[in-house]
This record gives C-alpha cells, structure tokens and sequence, in this order.
C-alpha cells in the first residue's frame, strides 16, 4: 500500500473537528511535507515522527528514498499543536506496508516523543465528544488522558504509552497489553473534595456572610469593600464552599474549557472553577485572544466564581470588558483571522479598599490620599460596571480577640450550603413551571421578569420611591427585583415582601460611593 487514511481532531475555538490524514508514498528523492495549514509544531511533527518509528524497531521514512506527503484535510482550518504524531505515524507504517489494520471507526491523537512514547495533549474531552457524536466506535488518546476521556461513555477509550503497544494492539499481536479505560466514579470524585477556606473561617462579617449566601444562590455579582486586612479575600474564597457541585453535564462543559486551554489540572472539574488574575494581568490574559482567538480567564471561570482583588488596580479596559459577560453571560472576541463567542456565565467577587492607601474612615489610622487620588481611584469603575454589581458590601474590621478563635466544624458552611441549595431548588421549580428558560435568578430575561418575580403592592411601592430618591437606572431597577426575588427564595416566600426589597436595596452601591 502506498496511501493510507486515518482519522484524527482537531480544537478551533471550543468545538472539535474531524481531521482526516491522509499519507502519500511515492518513489523518489526523500522528502517529507505537511500540508493543510500546519503550524510549527505540525511541522515538526516530520522529525519526531520519524525518529519515534526508527527507535520503537521499524525502518526511519529518512533512511528510504521515498517522497511522503502528509495532508490534513479539511485544509481550511489551522492545525496546531503535537496532537497528530501518533496518527501521522501509524498512517506512514501502513503506507508503508510496515504494519496493516482497519482503520474505520477509530481516532487517533497523541504526541510522539523521540524514542516512541506518547506524550498527553490538551483537548481530548471535546475529542472524544466528538467522536461519540460521529459514531466512532475507538479512539485512543495517551494514558494521562484516558481517565478525561473515559468521561465520555459510549465510546471505549483506549490510553497509548508507546507507538509500539499500539500497533501491538490494533495487528492483534500476542502480548497487546491495552484495555478499555472504565469510566471515571463521579461520586468518587466528589466525595474527595477539600475546601482550604469554608465559611467557618472567617471570623464574624455577619453581613458578608449573608451576601455571600444571597449572592451563592441567586449567582448575583458582588462587591466586598473595606480596609486592608478585614477578610474580604477569605470571604471570597470562602464563596466557593457554599455553591452546589456541578451537574454532570455542566461538568463536561467546564472540563472541556479547561482541557482545551490547556490548565486542567485534575481528571475533572466537580465543583465551581474559581479564578483570581493578579491585577497586573493583560486584557488578553483575561478575555482571551491570540490569532486563533483562545479563552481567557473569564471564559475558565464560566459556572464558577471569578474573584477580582484590588478591583480598581486593573487596567481600565480590563475593567470595562466586563461589561458584556456581565450582562450576556457570553464574551465576543473579534480577529482579522475569525471571531469567536465563548461562554462566561460566572459570579463575579470584586475586592477594593475605600481609598488607594486604603485607611480612609479607618479608626485610629490616617489616610494619606488626596481628594484627587480618591476620586481617580473610584473612577476607575465606571457607572455601567458598578450597575452591574448586584451587591456591594462593606467588611469592616474585626475585634483582635476574636482572631485567635478555634476553627468551627464546618456547622456554618453546611447550613449555608443547603439554603443555597433549597433556594435554587425553588427557582428551578418556578423556573419549570412558568416555562422561563433560566437557571438562576440573575438569568432571568427582563421579558419574564414580572411572571418571575412577583411583588407585593407594598413591596412595589417601596421599590419605586427608592428608584426614585436615589435614581436608579432600568438595569438597576430590575437588578434589585431579581436581588429580592433571591432574597425570597432563601426565606421560602411565593411573593417578594417588603423586608425583602429593602435588603436588596442596601445593597446598591450608593453606599461605595459615600465612603
């Protein structure tokens, strides 16, 4: 045989495509060339491929004099990355006549070192969705893959140490040493989850504490503002022991996200993400970007928390990219090469002092600032950014005596685990039973606003003749509805009452503003 077709995946944006590569042997000088819109590393694959089949027992494609053409078909997407070694590899030895199998229904990836063995890639979890939908029967990825593979059911997931045990494998060959991997014990996973930071641990903030359950279980933005050393980064990372696992599927989702960029750091994301960019990190690092656009960290905090310290530190038009995933939970990067939409459905933890030095109203401490300074410091948030901020909440500083107090039991962090959890629990059945198609509260389109969240005339007077006194905006009036509406659900009440709008009222950033 002088041509050989073998399949493979490759990544654009978040979504997988099928990538057939096809082999050509032809006599003549030696030569060996890519094409399909290879990258570098595509392109290289020439060198490592070819010493992975000389040191794994078969002849090098250098030492023949033969005229390969590798093409990686569809040519217009860009090719990146290692992940086709194996399949280019395995395509060459059938071209070659070296080995002979079926290659119908079975995907290929994995990255070749020198002397054969598989390297893990990024992306496999999209891979094997991808070959699931397409009826594949086997894909074989590199052991340290498998197990996110194997998350896919449906499919038998084969993971690859050595070029060679794959060939074993698939010729049938006595001594073939490769096994189905079995499917990844969710349950397992969950159950070994530990929290560094729960409620428990955060000394008093009494106020916070019941932000962050409001904010946990409605997914509504949040602001925590005060003096250096109050707590405000503990209680934000406090935020991530009270939300809900993830569902299985919104599981696959996250992983996905993870593993195409490159930073899954375990088998698969159970919990909530949580990102916190230091606030010298570039506007690409956090809505993404590149010539292929790539996600950013807001995109990796989709279903989870992205936690924002020293929030006005931030370059300006980091801050104000926030505005669409803020309010379309969605963030549109344009390129000259493509653009792209990725998902950015996260709560949002901003951290900020009252002032640069951030002593100011500090008892006891002098703040150094000038009114100038105050003023360019708080002006970094723009009014369309703090509009969007459901909550803005002031942690004060606590009584040293308290400090040195024993840790509790995790009692707090378990009772406000399940009101999160009974209050989603309830806008999911409303939510079901209106036929609104929103999972959380602060989802909920303003064209279904008052079906879902219905106030009681005492409840409407007192929203309006606030929306007047402190002149709210339309997005901040239906904001402090669905605030309430949150609010309700956590008290198990049908109607948003009068206690309810007023909590939600004091939230507004007014108070920021005063300090």
């Amino acid at each position: 045989m002088k041509f050989a077709k073998i399949y493979s995946a490759q990544n654009h944006l978040l979504k997988a495509h099928l990538i057939t590569i096809e082999i050509d042997l032809s006599l003549g000088l030696h030569s060996f060339s890519v094409v399909g819109l290879p990258d570098k590393a595509v392109e290289e694959s020439r060198d490592r491929v070819s010493a992975a089949i000389k040191n794994s027992g078969w002849k090098s494609p250098k030492q023949t004099n033969t005229k390969i053409v590798v093409s990686l078909a569809p040519a217009d997407i860009k090719k990146e990355g290692p992940s086709f070694d194996l399949p280019i590899a395995l395509g060459y030895l059938l071209a070659s006549g070296n080995i002979n199998f079926d290659t119908e229904r079975k995907m290929f990836m994995g990255e070749l070192a020198l002397d054969g063995t598989v390297r893990p890639i990024r992306g496999v979890l999209s891979y094997a969705r991808l070959a699931k939908e397409m009826e594949f029967k086997e894909i074989y990825v590199p052991k340290e893959n498998a197990d996110e593979a194997a998350l896919i059911e449906g499919i038998n997931v084969f993971g690859v140490e050595k070029l060679s045990d794959v060939v074993t494998h698939l010729e049938k060959l006595e001594g073939s040493i490769l096994t189905i991997t079995p499917t990844v014990s969710i349950e397992k996973i969950r159950n070994e989850i530990i929290y560094k930071t729960n409620l428990d641990d955060v000394v008093g903030q009494e106020t916070a504490k019941r932000g962050l359950i409001i904010a946990a279980s409605g997914g509504h933005n949040i602001a925590l503002y005060g003096p250096p050393g109050t707590g405000k980064t503990m209680l934000a990372r406090a935020l991530s022991s009270i939300l809900p696992l993830l569902s299985f599927e919104e599981m696959l989702e996250v992983t996905e996200i993870h593993s195409v960029a490159g930073c899954l750091e375990e088998k698969i994301i159970s919990r909530p993400p949580v990102r916190s960019p230091h606030h010298t990190a570039s506007y690409a690092s956090l809505v993404g970007g590149g010539n292929i656009p790539r996600p950013g960290e807001i995109t990796l905090a989709h279903r989870g928390i992205l936690f924002l310290d020293e929030f006005p530190e931030f370059e300006e038009r980091v801050i104000e990219s926030l505005r669409q995933p803020l309010e379309d939970k969605i963030i549109s990067i344009a390129r000259a090469s493509g653009r792209a939409k990725f998902p950015a459905h996260f709560i949002l933890v901003a951290a900020l002092n009252p002032c640069p030095c951030g002593n100011r109203n500090v008892k006891d401490k002098q703040c150094t600032c000038s009114m100038n300074q105050i003023n360019a410091y708080k002006r970094k948030l723009s009014g369309p950014i703090m509009d969007r901020i459901d909550m803005w909440i002031e942690v004060s500083k606590v009584d040293y005596e308290n400090l040195l107090r024993g840790r509790g039991e995790n009692n707090e962090t378990k009772k406000a685990r399940e009101m999160v959890v009974a209050a989603r629990a309830r806008m999911e059945e409303r939510f079901k039973k209106l036929g609104i198609k929103a999972n959380l509260n602060s989802a909920i389109d303003h064209h279904d606003l008052a079906r879902a969240a219905l106030l009681s005339p005492k409840a409407l007077e007192i929203l309006n003749r606030a929306a007047y006194t402190h002149d709210l905006s339309g997005r901040g009036y239906h904001r402090t509805i669905k605030l309430a509406r949150t609010i309700a659900d956590i008290e198990q009440s049908e109607k948003i009452e009068e206690p309810h709008i007023l909590e939600a009222l004091q939230y507004r950033q007014k108070h920021f503003k005063n300090t």
